[in-house]
Formats: structure tokens, sequence, C-alpha cells
């Protein structure tokens, strides 16, 4: 990435902090989501939305402990994790409504 031409071995905090804001937005965008008319419950994947939510919060507390720890690999892992788990339901949530 760029901060490798620099010299340096890691993004620029800056970076990080744009987004844990990106995804918190997209957490809060989404919970104004969940108000509105259900969807997916007829195949099944009603609770995806709120699920998705939950681990999306989840996400968002790894990667402020990730942010207090920098550059701990196995929180990193985890957070990237619990963000893709996610990403993946609300797009299965999204695509039945």
């Amino acid at each position: 990435m760029l901060w490798h031409l620099r010299g340096t071995s890691r993004p620029p905090l800056v970076a990080g902090i744009a987004h844990g804001l990106v995804g918190t937005v997209g957490l809060a965008a989404l919970l104004l989501a969940l108000r509105g008319p259900p969807r997916g419950v007829a195949a099944g994947a009603g609770s995806f939305g709120a699920v998705s939510a939950v681990l999306f919060a989840g996400a968002v507390l790894t990667g402020i402990v990730m942010l207090a720890l920098r550059r701990n690999g196995a929180v990193m892992a985890i957070h990237a994790g619990i963000a893709i788990t996610a990403y993946v339901l609300l797009l299965a949530w999204s695509s039945l409504g």
C-alpha cells in the first residue's frame, strides 16, 4: 500500500479512524433500515438483518480494541471475521427484500 512506499510498516492512524467512522455510519444506516418493513421472512432470513447489526456492533468494538492495542494480529483477524460474516448476512437479508 501507499504507506509502504513511505517506509512505514502500518497505515496512518487517520486511515483507521476514517475506516471506523465509515463503519459506524454504516451501522447507524442499517439500524434505520431495520425499522422499515420486514423482509426475508418468507425465505427464513427475517432475522439476518438484526443479527448483522449485532455482528457489526461487535466489529466496531473489536476495532476499538485493535486501535487501543495497535498491531494485535489476533484482534485484527477476529475483527475481520466478524465484519465479513455481518456483511454476508446483510447482503442475504437485503437481497430478499
